[in-house]
């Protein structure tokens, strides 16, 4: 195999699902603007075909798409410094998915954790897609011959495939011409948990709304949340190790941690001692001013959608240029007439 360099090159992605909330912001949105202020292409993707492994509704798709991209731009990503597409909009991300499907093996898609979470026991009912979702993010990550993907746990398994893919890829083909991409798991909350119960984690499909805090949510309504969320009568610890068998206390903490841009140590060592009826007040004031500009410039850009819908025209436009050419050689690479340049 002849030796290649990859240019380094970050990617990745969220899916349009609707409900933008703290976890998403934390866990992905701002590590996003952290990477895009460093040295190095940024790629930002609404993974709207991984979406559609369940039935969406398409009215609520088309908006959850665009809130999606105004969350992505409201939280700090700027279209002009990134790359922000709509995956759909992109067709070389679903084509080289259908050269991955035909390079991974049944038996790595069937031990995902993801698919047997999410189809149960009623397998035999569950997309075809949803079985193939690792191919497709593969793809996603591939097609732009991404050097490294900022990734909450949950999805570390889907890239250690999307490793595999490209390894049997270069292997079966004698070439050297797909990295293997390294996931980046980092900062203090990159699991949020939900504030009415610390085991689990934030979501937007919990009934309670007061279980998470909405990117659209205002300054009172973040405020309230946060002065009702769960907590133990303990005080606060002074060192992390005092953090154990306390899931909300955790929780809270991580949360104040990577809205202040500290680690957990430093702020234990401010606030250890303290009890939540102290510290609670300092967290909501913290978090109203990070958050509450973001759900303000959300509203607003929502009521642009044209220029929403222009932005992600250009980002395609911006895409395509380094995603068609990785594709004609991969087509070249495995024997089939590569499609017109662009």
């Amino acid at each position: 195999m002849s030796e290649t360099s990859f240019t380094p090159r970050v990617f990745s992605g969220i899916q349009p699902s609707g409900n933008l909330h703290l976890g998403n912001y934390l866990g992905a949105l701002k590590r996003f603007v952290d990477w895009q202020a460093k040295d190095i292409e940024t790629i930002f993707c609404m993974v709207d075909l991984h979406a559609i492994t369940v039935w969406q509704d398409p009215a609520d798709l088309k908006k959850s798409t665009r809130e999606l991209c105004a969350g992505f731009i409201a939280s700090g990503i700027n279209p002009e410094e990134s790359i922000l597409i709509n995956q759909s909009q992109v067709p070389e991300h679903a084509q080289l998915a259908w050269v991955f499907n035909c390079v991974a093996r049944m038996g790595w898609m069937q031990r995902m954790t993801q698919w047997k979470d999410k189809a149960g026991k009623n397998q035999q009912n569950a997309s075809l897609g949803l079985l193939a979702y690792p191919a497709l993010m593969a793809a996603d990550i591939l097609i732009y011959h991404a050097t490294h993907v900022p990734v909450g746990e949950d999805q570390k398994q889907h890239l250690e495939l999307t490793r595999d893919i490209a390894i049997k890829f270069n292997h079966d083909y004698g070439v050297n011409f797909f990295p293997e991409t390294e996931p980046v798991i980092e900062g203090a909350a990159t699991r949020v948990m939900s504030l009415r119960d610390g085991s689990k984690k934030m979501s937007k499909s919990d009934p309670s709304d007061a279980s998470r805090i909405n990117l659209t949510d205002d300054a009172d309504a973040i405020a309230k949340k946060i002065r009702k969320a769960k907590t133990d009568p303990e005080a606060l610890p002074s060192e992390a190790d005092g953090l154990e068998d306390r899931p909300e206390a955790r929780n809270l903490i991580n949360i104040y941690a990577a809205l202040n841009e500290q680690t957990v140590e430093q702020v234990l060592a401010d606030v250890g001692g303290r009890q939540f009826s102290e510290f609670k007040p300092m967290l909501a004031d913290l978090a109203v001013s990070k958050l509450a500009p973001i759900s303000t410039e959300m509203a607003r850009l929502m009521q642009q959608q044209d220029e929403i819908d222009k932005i992600l025209a250009r980002g395609a436009e911006r895409a395509r240029a380094i995603t068609a050419p990785i594709l004609r050689q991969t087509y070249d690479i495995i024997g089939m007439v590569p499609p017109p340049a662009l």
